[in-house]
């Protein structure tokens, strides 16, 4: 219920809060009201965070109000914590850390009347941290305070008079602190102990906003920061004579700096009031609007160092403690109200703390004791604002004359070589000196456009050495600061033509070798203290300034692929960015340095490790949603991917990386092979069969290990690819593919050989069709190893040459066993022929010669019916089983030479791997790689045509031809009446064989048609018997048989039938000579073929005792009776 009343509560308080205001706003009490940025009227404000507070001042002075400046004090006064006024008054709250800031004060805090509201300030309850704070104002906060005073709480509307139009109204809002008394020598503390505390701080926030930050002790802000180098800046201008106060009468109404701005276009000159002017007047005054310093503030500044110079004679404005002259030159009347005069006053003593004690330029030696009473000072100068009038001026004037006599000693201590009373050293301790060059370099960039320079840049950079002497910076310090800035400024902006100018400002930075002894003496004494991840760390000048600017580029380069998808000049530059800095951070101490050194080289190929890696790890995410959407094995669209990385990478950046590393494509290349590599060696241990996943991996990871290889070997010119090669992990996927690719074609080949053997099974040996006389089970055989074929090389997986030769192999196997096959459904030519019958003579005759007779001696016993017993196939059987053999051969060159085109196709990709000898080589393989089929098909059908004749003779004109030919004389059964039968037997031959085996299969019949007719003259059996006068009508008929196979040149080539019918011309021409002649060459051929010789006639014994046999003369009887005892033909 409570809970509900309080919400109840808020609710109606916000409500009436918003009416107020509106009243406020609409009606007469406010002059004009000034709209925020975007808004047209009051309905586009949210008046819920108006600060009343502001308004009510406005209200009070009757004058302009900006809602933007109204916005912004409410946001400014969540900062401190709600306080109720009901509580106890000795409660005060701590604006820093107690353990950090020493002792609590001694002195009790006043008194705070419990009646008195404070409107303006609320209480602060919880202390700030500045570390959380990148580039935004550091609160004004000292090491404790208190938030009890009465002076605080009784500063009311009443109290706050008129304000000027050129006051800023953003720098009202002061804030008053005590500081801590130290009453001996024993609080002061070493330099070297609050290093943790005053150092600089550098790091990114989401890869883009880089900052360089300064802890201080006291609560200095950028803007304290920004008016202190602004004020130091005068004064470097007044010690050459260029500082001048402008008069009253040449101002113009002024704006608030957010309507000057908004009311600008970007080609208009910064300056507004100086057009006329020239000089350092003029640079002055753009400065001034460059680092937004108020009018008031300006011309405030210049009286209080031109009234400081007054009987200074001879004495360099440069040369004065700037805070101190200021303090007591420039008196509270000159301010519009007493917070902006507090406020100010705050950043004098600040500035005289940092610069003198906790920043010095020189160390303190015997002067330790002084800096602990200056302390003193500085603080009841801020604790006489609490006193009244007469008492607070009467303090704070015997405060500045004791804080002169102590703090001129301290600023005017020698350093660096120079005399006392020639530099005041002041403000060039290190790291207080730094930031504020910083914020004067920072004026260079265009206050509307901050990613450009301003036209004077030069002028500025010019006019800023005059401060050189106050802050003590050297060419060193100068160059590597403007760097540092035109950097930071290059990262908040993304300006290209910045970092353009980073690398000019890095490349003027002087080596070690180049910088004086006394600058290097300088810089070795700057030191940093930074937090790091494993503590603090001590880091030179150099070191501070470039680390970050290091570890950005590297963090930047290290994933180049996505920082710079297409910005490739700022790539470059980034590049450049990096290899300078490291060459000035290698001269530093490697004790103080978070990398090791290491070449270029190495840098370089550490941006791309890290790169590819990267990409690499982006690329599988998006994979495995590719993979889950399309069903694609997520391994080939990795492939798929890395090569299109890798085909990037290398067009891309390679030839920006190159310049630094000649061979930074290979190393990219390297990485990728690697990265896949990795992945895929799990799938390839589990792989032993083609699949699906292999057939789709396979292929996907060759073809991107051969592009690595390509971009190795033509990356590296120098002749380094090999050493490159080596260090891979290569996938060897054509030896597993191919290993694979064995298993399946081992299989697909028994498949082949099982189909071979059923096809024949099958086969009835009848043709296809009349155009197409072979068999079909050659067609069968032909589609499946077609089929094999196909589906070999639709594998599309690597493979090597012994791959394809075992499917040659194979193939060729499979058409030696279908010839074979065909072959043996045949039988033997032996069993188609009649036995010979038993040697007779025609008449009886004695004798017969020893060394003869074992060899005259014939056992065997005539079996004329064995030769009908045999199932011998139909000649047009044969005929088919021809023309499916020469099928089979006359198609093995068109698929050998489309196995050999698909192969070169698929190993286009191999050229730079591929051994010009084993080109060679393989070349002279395409010839011969079905030779084992060839060889076997033609010798099959040899014997085919062979056998073929020898049963048309011997078994399908049997009668006509051997058993009736020539009985029972020449005379009475010529060879004519055979020629018919033979005619018609040849014809039907010719219809069924193929024309390529026509001379072939005639050239068979031709041999069994001599063969017969040698049968007949020789082994005709007693019933044929010749005379001398046969010779030449056996002559006739031979001619006869010849003329009938040329066929008028239609038939067999006439030197063919020549050289078969010589050999039965030379039997027939014996038949012509005498029996007496051919009994004497019988005995001198017996005697000479024991010594490998024989007769006269040229005939060897066999053949002439044949003769004799059959020769129808008593006397030729009676000698093979007499020599060889044959018996007569009747016997």
């Amino acid at each position: 219920m409570e809970e509900e009343n309080s919400i109840e509560l808020l609710q109606r308080f916000r409500r009436d809060r918003r009416i107020l205001l509106n009243f406020i706003l609409s009606g007469s009490l406010i002059k004009k009201v000034v709209m925020p940025p975007g808004a047209v009227s009051l309905e586009d404000v949210d008046l819920d965070q108006v600060s009343v507070d502001f308004v009510l001042n406005c209200a009070r002075k009757g004058g302009l109000l900006e809602l933007s400046e109204a916005i912004r004090d409410y946001h400014d006064s969540t900062l401190f914590p709600h306080m109720s006024n009901a509580g106890s008054t000795d409660e005060f709250f701590l604006a820093t850390n107690p353990e950090q800031s020493g002792l609590p004060p001694r002195r009790l805090p006043p008194p705070v009347p419990i009646s008195t509201p404070s409107p303006i300030l609320p209480t602060l309850s919880t202390s700030e941290s500045i570390d959380t704070e990148p580039f935004e104002e550091l609160s004004s906060l000292s090491k404790s305070q208190s938030l009890s005073s009465t002076q605080q709480q009784e500063l009311t509307v009443d109290d706050i008079e008129d304000f000027d139009d050129d006051d800023d109204l953003d720098e009202v809002d002061s804030r008053r602190y005590s500081r801590r008394v130290l009453n001996d020598a024993a609080d002061l503390i070493p330099l070297s102990s609050f290093k943790m505390y005053s150092s600089l701080a550098f790091m990114w926030m989401d890869g883009r906003y880089l900052y360089l930050r300064l802890y201080f002790f006291l609560a200095i802000g950028d803007d304290d920061l920004r008016e202190t180098a602004y004020e130091i800046l005068l004064a470097a201008a007044g010690a050459s004579g260029g500082l001048i106060v402008p008069s009253k009468d040449k101002k113009k109404e002024k704006k608030s700096r957010l309507m000057r701005k908004l009311g600008r276009s970007k080609s208009e000159n910064v300056m507004t009031q100086s057009q006329h002017l020239s000089g350092l007047v003029s640079l002055l005054e753009t400065m001034r609007v460059q680092m937004e310093i108020s009018e008031a503030m300006d011309v405030r500044t210049r009286l209080g160092l031109l009234n400081a110079m007054v009987g200074k004679v001879g004495k360099r404005m440069d040369t004065i403690l700037i805070p101190l002259e200021l303090l007591c030159c420039i008196s509270r009347t000159e301010f519009s109200d007493k917070k902006s005069y507090f406020k100010w006053q705050k950043r004098q003593l600040n500035m005289l703390e940092e610069g003198l004690i906790n920043h010095p330029a020189v160390g303190f030696g015997e002067s330790g004791r002084k800096a602990n009473e200056l302390r003193v000072l500085l603080a009841k100068i801020e604790e006489s604002e609490s006193f009244p009038p007469p008492a607070a001026e009467m303090q704070r004037t015997e405060c500045l004359k004791s804080l002169r006599e102590i703090a001129l000693p301290l600023a005017e201590r020698p350093a660096r070589g120079d005399l006392t009373g020639e530099v005041c050293h002041w403000a060039d301790g290190y790291h207080l000196n730094v930031k504020l060059y910083e914020k004067l370099l920072l004026s260079v960039f265009d206050v509307l456009d901050e990613g450009k320079l301003t036209e004077e840049v030069e002028e500025i950079l010019e006019l800023l050495k005059s401060t050189w002497r106050i802050l003590g910076i050297t060419e060193t310090i100068h160059y590597t600061c403007y760097a540092w800035v035109l950097f930071r400024q290059f990262v908040i902006t993304g300006e290209q033509r910045i970092l353009q100018y980073v690398i000019e400002q890095l490349k003027k930075i002087p080596l070690k070798e180049q910088r004086g002894p006394q600058e290097r003496m300088h810089l070795k004494s700057l030191h940093s203290r930074v937090e790091m991840e494993k503590g603090f760390q001590e880091l030179t000048f150099l070191q501070s300034f470039l680390l970050p600017i290091s570890k950005w580029a590297d963090k930047q380069l290290g994933d180049y692929h996505l920082n710079y998808a297409e910005g490739l000049v700022m790539m470059e530059n980034t590049v450049a960015v990096a290899m300078l800095v490291r060459r000035l951070l290698l001269e530093e101490p490697e004790t103080a340095m978070e990398v090791a050194t290491i070449s270029d080289k190495e840098q370089i190929e550490f941006y791309v490790t890290s790169s590819i890696k990267n990409a690499f790890t982006r690329i599988i995410q998006d994979v495995e949603a590719i993979s889950q959407a399309t069903n694609e094995h997520p391994l080939a669209l990795l492939a798929e991917h890395t090569k299109k990385l890798l085909q990037r990478d290398n067009t891309i950046y390679m030839p920006i990386l190159s310049q630094r590393h000649q061979n930074a494509a290979a190393v990219s290349a390297s990485i990728l092979h690697k990265l896949y590599g990795i992945k895929l060696r799990p799938f390839l241990d589990n792989a032993e069969h083609l699949t699906e996943d292999t057939i789709a991996v396979f292929p996907a990871a060759d073809s991107l290990e051969h592009d690595i290889m390509q971009v190795i070997a033509s990356s590296c010119a120098d002749g380094t690819s090999d050493a490159y090669c080596r260090k891979l992990n290569l996938f060897k996927i054509e030896t597993m593919s191919g290993t694979l690719v064995l298993r399946w074609v081992n299989s697909q080949l028994a498949r082949i050989l099982n189909w071979v053997d059923r096809a024949i099974q099958q086969e009835r040996w009848v043709p296809v069709s009349p155009q197409q006389r072979h068999g079909n089970s050659i067609v069968e055989v032909y589609r499946i190893v077609e089929e094999t074929v196909n589906q070999f090389f639709a594998l599309e997986v690597p493979m090597r040459p012994g791959e394809l030769g075992s499917l040659f192999r194979g193939i060729d196997n499979a058409f030696q066993v279908y010839a074979k096959t065909v072959l043996d459904k045949i039988a033997n030519k032996e069993d188609i022929v009649p036995p010979v019958p038993i040697l007779t003579r025609y008449s009886r005759e004695s004798g017969i010669k020893a060394f003869v007779k074992k060899e005259l001696k014939d056992t065997r016993i005539p079996d004329v019916l064995k030769s009908v017993e045999i199932d011998v196939a139909a000649t047009s059987t044969l005929c088919v089983q021809l023309n499916s053999l020469h099928y089979a051969i006359s198609q093995l060159n068109k698929l050998e030479d489309s196995i050999w085109a698909r192969w070169t196709r698929k190993k286009h990709h191999d050229k730079l791997t591929k051994n010009p000898a084993e080109e060679t080589a393989k070349g002279f393989q395409k010839k011969d790689s079905f030779d084992g089929s060839r060889k076997d098909i033609n010798a099959a059908i040899d014997r085919m045509c062979e056998f073929t004749g020898t049963k048309i003779i011997f078994c399908d004109l049997r009668e006509p031809f051997i058993e009736n030919l020539y009985k029972p004389s020449v005379s009475q059964s010529r060879l004519e009446s055979v020629m018919e039968p033979l005619d018609m037997v040849l014809n039907q031959l010719c219809d069924v064989i193929m024309e390529p085996l026509r001379d072939r299969v005639v050239t068979g019949l031709l041999q069994a048609s001599l063969d017969g007719l040698v049968r007949v003259i020789l082994d005709g059996g007693p019933s044929r018997v010749f005379s001398l006068g046969d010779a030449k009508l056996l002559e006739e008929d031979l001619e006869i048989l010849k003329e009938f196979f040329i066929s008028g040149g239609d038939g067999l080539p006439r030197g063919v039938v020549e050289n078969q019918v010589a050999r039965v011309r030379q039997v027939i021409k014996l038949q012509g000579y005498e029996t007496r002649e051919i009994i004497e060459d019988l005995r001198s051929a017996s005697e000479l073929e024991m010594q490998g010789g024989r007769g006269k006639l040229g005939a060897d014994t066999k053949t002439l005792l044949r003769i004799l046999c059959h020769r129808g003369e008593s006397e030729a009887s009676q000698f093979v009776k007499k020599q060889f005892k044959i018996p007569k033909s009747g016997a």
